[in-house]
């Protein structure tokens, strides 16, 4: 602030991440759209919220202080799905926990009003996203009201937040009272009446002990997600309404590009002397679009970002690969390009009555919708374009590919198996039977067999040795040990071995949440099964990984309690043999080389 002869801010950030000066933390890219506007711009990154100097630093800010958790959910980011504390953090310098607060919003807003008196306060990130509305909260198991009533703040800004927090600022600084913006799509702020206009939803007292208005509340919030023709939503929380305001409109190329072409230095900040593990697994990598049309029930990308797939320009991700081969520290290899699901790319709705007029969730469960254009010659187009950048030598795919969609995208598909695998091809089938798979609002078991023989065909072809690993989720609603029996059979047929299960965690917002919370499906009023018991959960896992000797005794129960006995020579003995796998040196830097998105 001296060096550049600021004597005040005109914004202050404050982040439960680390400072990595990268498009890929959320924090830093709206703190740089900001600063090429002109307003004067600070990042708290991980402040002693417990200290009221630590949010002094760099003194009282002129127009508001913006909050977010940072890229996780504080409780996730937190705990596991036992519930236990996690040892590490991966977005602390060190990779050391306990760096930030749990429920950080609410920590962090209440140590700001202590600090700066009458300061607006504005919260946002995936914390204040998923949580706008009266919410299930796994870990105190309770609803929760909306983050903002408890958190106190201003204003809450849900989504991908440039738009909104860039009209914000620019009003305020105009003189504008915050009081009186009422308007700002992707906002929620509280009211003393009523507003006129709205979908009301059961209010916070009714929600909080029933469950079927819980579910009733979900519903009516879910079809109001397209930002083209959604409603306001109103909830009463006490004497007081919560407005939430139709989502912000998708960004247009131009302005995606923009935002990517922020002179970012594509690093943690000087003070830091040790390595944070989020910023090494994106380094070298690049976002090409944000948004999912997937609908996934237990995702919460497209509750954050939005279904509407939304791609950067050729030129402007080309141009980032070229900084990033200029960069002292790239080695050759970019490490991603992708986003939510990288075969996504490019992709639209090529119908703008029936998008302005949509109200699904997403556009490929039940099944496709028959506007969507799937469409691959965008996405091979652009690999073969930065397979040509002087610099690169190796370019893979990280981020996850959609199955379904690869069924339409054989050109797409040829070159990934081809030039983009990095050994091991991570791939999120979730699950591998058919009824719980239509639960999650995924692909069935049919698909990932048909893309699996594909896969192996066409490596083969290729003269590669190359691996698909499966990521599997253990324990999400609807799931029996009956179903996990029949996965762990399906996977020894198939020659798979699983190395990462993923025990259901209820984000905030999702429908899986929804789902375990009530027991029912919020659209067809169907009972669903829900594994609560921390037995039942952790039987699930290790008959998904049923190949670990250490999980046999835990397998035998979870046969003898299905009367399914017979079955433990099949998993333990006969069946096919695994496939070949790349060697453990191989195997070492395929891994490295693909770590996926933080």
């Amino acid at each position: 602030m001296d060096r550049r002869g600021w004597d005040q801010l005109d914004v202050l950030f404050v982040s439960g991440d680390a400072y990595v000066d990268h498009p890929a933390f959320g924090v830093p890219l709206l703190a740089r759209l900001l600063e090429a506007e002109g307003y004067r711009v600070g990042i708290l990154a991980q402040p002693d919220w417990r200290d009221p100097q630590a949010m002094q630093a760099m003194g009282r800010p002129r127009l508001f202080a913006a909050v977010s958790a940072g890229a996780m959910d504080s409780m996730v980011n937190h705990y596991t799905a036992a519930k236990k504390l996690r040892r590490n953090d991966a977005y602390t310098p060190g990779g050391r926990s306990g760096a930030r607060p749990n429920r950080a919003v609410i920590a962090y807003t209440a140590a700001l009003k202590g600090a700066f008196k009458g300061l607006p306060v504005v919260i946002g990130g995936i914390e204040a996203s998923l949580r706008r509305l009266a919410h299930y909260d796994y870990w105190s198991d309770s609803v929760r009201r909306s983050l903002l009533v408890d958190s106190k703040a201003s204003l809450l800004l849900y989504g991908m937040a440039e738009t909104a927090l860039l009209e914000l600022t620019r009003r305020l600084a105009a003189g504008e009272a915050l009081e009186t913006i009422r308007d700002l799509r992707g906002s929620a702020l509280l009211c003393g009446q009523r507003p006129d206009e709205g979908v009301e939803l059961p209010a916070f007292e009714i929600v909080v002990d029933d469950t079927e208005a819980f579910g009733e509340a979900f519903r009516l919030a879910a079809g109001e997600t397209n930002p083209y023709c959604a409603r306001p939503l109103l909830q009463r929380h006490g004497a007081r309404w919560l407005l939430v305001n139709p989502p912000p409109l998708p960004l247009d190329q131009a302005r995606l590009d923009r935002l990517y072409a922020l002179p970012f230095q594509r690093r943690p900040h000087s003070d830091y002397s040790e390595t944070i593990p989020a910023f090494e697994q994106i380094r070298h990598s690049v976002t090409s679009h944000r948004g999912c049309c997937g609908g996934c029930a237990f995702c919460a990308i497209a509750q954050h970002q939005g279904k509407f797939i939304q791609s950067r320009s050729e030129q402007s991700i080309c141009q980032e690969v070229q900084r990033l081969a200029a960069d002292d520290g790239f080695r050759g290899t970019v490490s991603d390009v992708g986003g939510p699901s990288a075969n996504m790319y490019g992709m639209r709705c090529g119908n703008a009555e029936a998008r302005r007029q949509c109200r699904r969730d997403g556009c490929l469960f039940p099944e496709p919708c028959p506007h969507l254009q799937a469409d691959d010659r965008a996405a091979v187009h652009l690999l073969k374009r930065l397979r040509a950048i002087k610099g690169v030598r190796h370019l893979f795919i990280a981020s996850g590919v959609r199955l379904d969609l690869l069924e339409k995208q054989p050109r797409y598909q040829r070159q990934l198996i081809a030039d983009h695998v990095s050994g091991l091809l991570k791939v999120a089938p979730e699950a591998l039977c058919e009824e719980l798979t239509r639960i999650m609002r995924k692909p069935g078991p049919a698909v990932f067999e048909a893309f699996l023989a594909r896969f192996r065909e066409q490596s083969q072809r290729c003269g590669k040795r190359q691996s698909v690993v499966p990521y599997l989720i253990a324990g999400h609603p609807g799931s029996t040990l009956e179903h996990m029996v029949e996965t762990a059979l399906l996977l020894r047929r198939l020659g798979l071995q699983v190395e990462q299960v993923q025990e259901f965690t209820p984000t905030p917002g999702t429908l899986s949440s929804c789902l375990y919370h009530t027991g029912c499906d919020p659209f067809s009023g169907e009972p669903v099964h829900v594994p609560r018991s921390d037995r039942e959960r952790r039987l699930q896992k290790a008959l998904l990984l049923s190949h670990l000797p250490e999980n046999r005794s835990a397998v035998r129960e979870a046969l003898r309690r299905c009367g399914r006995e017979s079955d433990g020579a099949l998993l333990f003995v006969g069946g096919q043999a695994t496939e070949q796998r790349p060697t453990r040196q191989r195997r070492g830097r395929a891994l490295d080389r693909g770590r996926g998105k933080a």
